[in-house]
């Protein structure tokens, strides 16, 4: 690993516990920078975000223009955004979604998988 894959996998340590954070996308119609706040989960050096509804505007957005900006506990992180598709990663985030946030475990009952998950590579 880099210094600079270190760095960034330390910050990410920093905030993983935090439960929402920012997220910056930008409009596939307008342009225009939006942001939601949003729940995330951390993994080593990797970001994912999840979501119940792959009808929502940011997801629509983040499919169009994957460049984002995620700000939690004072840091700010820019990536690109990816549709994780593969089974064996969304079996890993469906369990760290379970682990970090109680509420999800419902409708993970219930439904089996979020909506939609994506993965996001921080660039350092």
């Amino acid at each position: 690993m880099t210094v600079s894959g270190t760095v960034v996998r330390e910050r990410l340590a920093r905030v993983a516990r935090r439960p929402r954070c920012r997220l910056t996308h930008v409009g596939r119609k307008t342009g225009q920078r939006h942001e939601v706040t949003i729940w995330f989960l951390v993994d080593g050096d990797l970001v994912y975000l999840v979501t119940a509804d792959r009808r929502r505007q940011w997801v629509r957005n983040v499919l169009a223009r994957p460049g984002i900006e995620l700000r939690a506990g004072g840091e700010t992180f820019r990536g690109e955004a990816e549709p994780v598709t593969e089974e064996g990663d969304i079996t890993r985030v469906i369990e760290l979604l379970k682990r970090k946030y109680w509420l999800a475990r419902p409708y993970l009952w219930l439904k089996g998988a979020p909506d939609g998950v994506f993965r996001v590579r921080v660039h350092g």
